[in-house]
């Protein structure tokens, strides 16, 4: 059983007002700067603004366990928050208009220093699943198999809708906003763990990027883990929707792992197709159409996702996460994704700090 863990960016809010706060300094403070677990892995630190924290797991088998560690870290994260005058929500972008301020971190401050607007106006939370790998090939088979099935996993998990005191169109706002760094996004099909490294090497070599930490891709292999990073889903405003994109995520490492194997060939889809597909999903998240990663037409979301399903039930009948997603997706039909759940908000109170105090209630699993 290959493990899972998963990192939570969560913004950091004013209980009554709604509007980000610069907090995350002193959220921390108690903690000498960051929160651990005595057990081994999991902590609470910050992120690239003051507006943020950021949670992770331990690698867990079970996504019973692995819900629980959410959870955990989120009622951490919310009960230091509350120490410090604030609370957290899992809102993928601020709805109500700010001003971000820079962590004080060197790297940071370089980021700002090289990128301007784009590193220093950027307030985006995103939710980021860790899936264990075997080898850098498999890693590099892993990500040449599941890059087509990403956009899914957007639709799934887009909880953006509202930025800066704005209605964006588009279910997930966060993920147009990391395109404007340099390397985002879909990837082409690498074929080998040495045209990976080399893809790595020659974009460092433009001395554009900081850091190898700064391939801002949809998925990526892990530099510090001995894992596939899929980093595509917006973090999510319910914990249980983010158990359901690691078992997704899981199963679909595992199944293009099983098909690299057994000498299926990856699929030949354009990167350019990949950005529409993405796009798409970013604008409609579960409400429209989605591009069909067979035909990249348009198909009914609902058709898209249980294509997912097709493809990944093998794995997750060996994972035993079968029911788990089947219940999960049945829930999210009925009761929409973030996207959806901000926007009835608004239309029932008509007020943005109103979307932000729920989001704050669901983050803490008071709704």
């Amino acid at each position: 059983m290959r493990t899972v863990g998963v990192e939570e960016e969560l913004l950091l809010v004013d209980g009554e007002t709604g509007v980000a706060m610069s907090m995350s300094p002193a959220v921390l403070r108690p903690f000498g700067g960051a929160a651990g677990n005595d057990q081994g892995g999991g902590s609470l630190v910050g992120e690239l603004q003051r507006e943020q924290l950021e949670t992770d797991t331990p690698p867990r088998e079970s996504m019973n366990d692995l819900l629980a560690d959410l959870r955990s870290w989120r009622h951490t994260a919310d009960l230091a928050a509350r120490a410090a005058g604030a609370r957290v929500a899992a809102l993928a972008t601020s709805p109500l208009p700010v001003q971000p301020s820079t962590a004080p971190k060197r790297r940071y401050e370089e980021m700002v220093e090289r990128f301007g607007l784009t590193a220093s106006d950027l307030l985006v939370c995103g939710c980021h699943v860790h899936v264990q790998i075997h080898s850098p090939e498999e890693a590099v088979a892993v990500l040449d198999r599941i890059r087509v099935w990403l956009p899914a996993l957007l639709a799934i998990s887009a909880n953006s809708p509202f930025a800066q005191g704005r209605d964006t169109s588009y279910a997930s706002y966060r993920s147009q906003a990391m395109t404007r760094w340099p390397l985002s996004g879909p990837t082409d099909v690498y074929g080998s763990a040495e045209a990976y490294e080399r893809m790595i090497s020659e974009a460092l070599a433009t001395e554009v990027l900081l850091d190898d930490g700064m391939l801002y891709f949809d998925a990526r292999a892990s530099r510090r883990y001995p894992t596939v990073e899929v980093r595509v889903a917006d973090v999510c405003q319910d914990a249980t929707d983010a158990v359901l994109v690691a078992a997704l995520s899981r199963a679909l490492v595992e199944t293009a792992a099983r098909d690299s194997a057994d000498g299926r060939p990856a699929p030949a889809v354009p990167t350019r197709m990949l950005r529409l597909a993405t796009w798409q999903a970013a604008r409609h998240g579960l409400e429209g159409n989605l591009l069909d990663p067979a035909t990249y037409r348009p198909a009914p979301a609902a058709a898209v996702i249980d294509t997912l399903l097709g493809h990944v039930r093998p794995a997750l009948l060996d994972s035993g996460d079968s029911d788990l997603v089947h219940d999960s997706l049945t829930q999210l039909r009925e009761g929409g994704n973030g996207a959806r759940l901000q926007r009835r908000t608004l239309e029932r109170t008509g007020n943005l700090a109103e979307v932000v105090a729920a989001a704050a209630r669901r983050t803490a699993g008071h709704e």
